[in-house]
């Protein structure tokens, strides 16, 4: 009878740990992740993701000269009426260039960045993507991208219910994870 207790009574409190530790741990690594000051550099890429306002936000940055280069990584299907709009938003002020990433990821977004940086001599790009991605999106950057990288989140605020909080920050962990695994990227894959 103990014993059935006992096993009740962890069958319930082992969840209940593990929910509270992914969401303090969350809260605590992505709500509240390292925003580096705006600096001006060579090129602000904009990581692919939902259309949240990331695009306009990094085209406001050129204009106000932050960089005359926008990179809009361009993962959405063809026609996205989105991209299409931002795509053609080069000005004489700046350029903005549209870029698939190869694979459709994050470290695909990093390892174009890392080309176009050999190609046009950038040495410090700023990134912007969703808050909860900045500290997973800072740890690719630096497996592939050999210079200086400054993190921005889009600003936006975010009206997550519990579920959806729990479940970005699982994502996050997941991808922290499978960004460990794959190591740092290997030029010799991507000639």
């Amino acid at each position: 009878m103990l014993r059935g207790r006992l096993l009740l009574i962890l069958a319930f409190a082992i969840p209940v740990v593990m929910v509270s530790v992914v969401g303090i741990g969350g809260y605590i690594a992505f709500t509240k992740a390292r925003i580096d000051p705006l600096t001006t550099a060579d090129a602000i890429v904009v990581l692919g993701g939902e259309h949240d306002g990331r695009e306009a936000y990094g085209i406001s940055l050129a204009r106000q000269g932050v960089a005359k280069t926008v990179v809009l990584s361009d993962p959405y299907r063809s026609g996205d009426p989105t991209m299409k709009k931002y795509c053609a938003a080069s000005t004489s002020q700046y350029e903005v260039l549209c870029i698939p990433p190869v694979p459709s990821t994050t470290r695909g977004e990093a390892i174009f960045t890392q080309d176009l940086a050999r190609e046009r001599g950038w040495n410090h790009v700023i990134v912007v993507t969703w808050r909860y991605h900045l500290p997973r999106a800072r740890f690719i950057f630096d497996q592939c991208f050999d210079g200086t990288v400054t993190m921005r989140p889009t600003p936006r605020a975010y009206d997550f219910s519990l579920v959806e909080w729990e479940f970005t920050y699982l994502y996050q962990i997941a991808g922290f994870v499978k960004a460990g695994i794959q190591g740092p990227c290997d030029d010799s894959v991507n000639d």
